[in-house]
């Protein structure tokens, strides 16, 4: 039974219904972050042995962990069919959900109707001929991403798994199963006449999405349960960013369609209304909202309604297929005059631009944008977000919506829609940044260069931040063949930062201490000056590329000399190792002076010693 003693949905679908869920399913659920309290959560549940939970748990690579997830609920559909009723009730607990998004939109997909169309499956042979074309046309890619894992889960097998190539993006079948309905075969539905959405229906508002309980609306309570709270409907209204309509008949959509004409055709009951004294309009709002009869009202407000923004309807209006309404009509001429105030677009032509959201900084990649929510486009120093994901991040907004919320150069992104300086996608779109299988959301999480050198090519990806490295730029070098899980030198030293003696030392402890027993100290502030040198000025001999370099500077020295030094064991102290960074700076300035490459060596000297400072701590 679900809230306030209705039946649960999951009632409504039969064994065969759910299993063949499940079966569609099991990849994508395979591919869960940090998977310990779910398989918890079946083994209290009495849907896998304990044997099994302690061998699944004491895997320790990412791809191990996946396999092991997926031979779990393979296992649970082929020989425990009778409980697939019970395992959907355990996976769709409340404190499951808020742990797992991913759960949470499979229970959207399973109960708003949306897995009908994810069933159509292609035949055998269509499905293997698009995926050789996918992989041709990924053969042409020069920036290629390599991941060790996602290599070895991309080699041939076969067992199945979550890297499985035959599981593509959209499936359809000849014969498709649906949920049970009393409609004659020919005859189309509406979705709140089948009977899971008997007691409730899958509505949104915006962005938001919620179920709305019947039985509640007509009495006037709070009937719209989203994100764990309850609303009425003006309030989820206000929830969904559309509190400028003041009509929550028109702006709260069940399936596109509003709740006015579920209520006109008897499929919803309204509340009752009380009757509000209203002031005399300005005469610009009677021209917004002009004087309609009873009988026009119903003809002009779907009207209106179907102008109401989504994302589709967005991607429509950018190609120049949208038109604006009376009812918009307000909200236009202020954003227009919005743009009207910005005459130097010329801040917003670099690829990437700096974002905020509140307390939130960001930088927004705009070839990775695809929509508010596909496409990882916003990079902090700890993760990738798309901009829905970056705006949820900000703890002081409880209703925040991504267009209004994330500023660029003090301009909300909605006007940067506006401009056209981002485009969103279609919901057709089958690129890689719309695409949802594993291996491209897993390739979103990381950056598309090096983050030391900046270029792109065969890239090593961090499994603990956004970074990612050539092999031969990272300190020290990376090993592509080594197994399992791998983590940078910053991450690492984050880590051990953590647990070590957080008692600081002075700057002459810090030069005396041995570089045997700091060498990770050591590649963290190389690695920090290479990024640094944008240009790469200070990475060569300088003999080589500067003329007359030996007539002023008796003892050049340079980064890749400072690196081959350090992995030849010849600095015994952290002293040394310091003395040949200072070295070079004392050379830049002495050679430059204060021309342009006198004043880079001047940031990079100050860099490096506040990075000293902090990574020994130095009282």
């Amino acid at each position: 039974m679900g809230v306030s003693g209705q039946m649960d949905p999951l009632d409504f679908l039969t064994n065969e219904e759910l299993l063949l869920f499940l079966r569609r399913k099991k990849t994508e659920i395979s591919c869960i972050e940090q998977p310990h309290a779910f398989l918890t959560q079946l083994r209290d549940h009495d849907l896998m042995t304990e044997k099994v939970f302690e061998k699944v748990k004491g895997m320790r690579t990412r791809e191990q962990k996946q396999k092991g997830v997926y031979n779990v609920l393979d296992r649970l559909e082929k020989e425990m069919p009778q409980c697939v009723h019970q395992f959907w009730r355990c996976v769709f607990k409340h404190h499951i959900l808020q742990l797992y998004p991913t759960l949470q939109l499979l229970r959207n997909s399973l109960l708003d109707g949306t897995f009908e169309f994810y069933e159509n499956c292609l035949d055998v042979e269509t499905q293997t001929e698009k995926g050789e074309g996918k992989e041709e046309k990924g053969k042409k890619k020069k920036n290629t991403r390599k991941r060790t894992k996602d290599d070895r889960s991309g080699e041939d097998s076969d067992d199945p798994g979550p890297s499985s190539a035959s599981t593509p993006t959209r499936k359809k079948t000849a014969k498709k199963p649906s949920f049970s309905t009393p409609v004659k075969k020919g005859e189309k539905a509406e979705m709140w006449l089948w009977p899971i959405y008997k007691t409730q229906l899958p509505v949104n508002c915006g962005d938001k999405e919620g179920t709305l309980y019947r039985d509640k609306l007509p009495k006037g309570e709070k009937c719209i349960l989203s994100q764990g709270h309850w609303f009425t409907p003006s309030a989820f209204e206000k929830f969904g960013g559309k509190e400028r309509c003041k009509n929550w008949k028109v702006s709260i959509r069940c399936r596109n369609t509003p709740l006015k004409k579920l209520i006109e055709e008897n499929h919803l009951q309204c509340p009752p209304m009380e009757r509000r004294k209203r002031k005399c309009a300005p005469k610009s709002m009677k021209v917004l909202f002009p004087v309609i009869s009873p009988e026009s009202s119903s003809t002009d407000s779907e009207t209106s309604t179907s102008d109401e923004e989504s994302d589709a309807e967005d991607f429509e209006e950018q190609r120049g297929r949208g038109g604006g309404t009376e009812f918009r009509g307000r909200v236009e001429d202020e954003e227009e005059e919005e743009e009207e105030e910005m005459t130097d677009l010329s801040v917003f032509q670099a690829p990437s631009l700096p974002v905020t959201c509140v307390s939130l900084t960001g930088t927004l990649y705009k070839d990775r944008f695809a929509s508010g929510s596909r496409g990882k486009c916003i990079r902090t120093e700890e993760s990738w977000f798309t901009p829905e994901e970056f705006v949820k991040q900000e703890p002081t907004l409880t209703d925040g919506h991504w267009r209004k919320d994330i500023l660029c150069h003090g301009k909300t992104l909605n006007f940067l829609l506006k401009k056209e300086i981002l485009r969103i996608h279609s919901l057709l779109c089958e690129c890689v940044k719309c695409s949802d299988q594993p291996e491209d959301l897993m390739a979103q999480k990381n950056d598309d260069v090096c983050y030391v050198c900046h270029s792109v090519g065969d890239l090593v990806c961090c499994d603990e931040c956004p970074r990612a490295f050539h092999s031969y730029c990272h300190l020290p070098a990376v090993d592509e063949d080594s197994p399992g899980e791998w983590i940078c030198t910053f991450c690492v030293l984050r880590t051990s930062q953590q647990w070590r003696d957080s008692s600081s030392m002075t700057e002459q402890e810090a030069f005396n201490a041995p570089v045997s027993q700091y060498r990770l100290h050591c590649h963290y502030l190389l690695l920090c000056v290479y990024k640094e040198d944008t240009q790469r000025v200070f990475v060569e001999d300088p003999r080589q590329t500067v003329s007359r370099y030996s007539q002023f500077i008796s003892q050049p020295m340079w980064l890749d000399r400072i690196k081959l030094k350090l992995e030849s064991d010849e600095y015994q102290t952290v002293e040394a190792f310091v003395s040949d960074f200072q070295l070079i700076f004392s050379n830049c300035s002495r050679f430059n002076r204060d021309n342009e490459f006198g004043q880079m060596g001047a940031r990079l000297k100050e860099m490096f010693e506040k990075e000293f400072q902090k990574i020994f701590t130095i009282q």
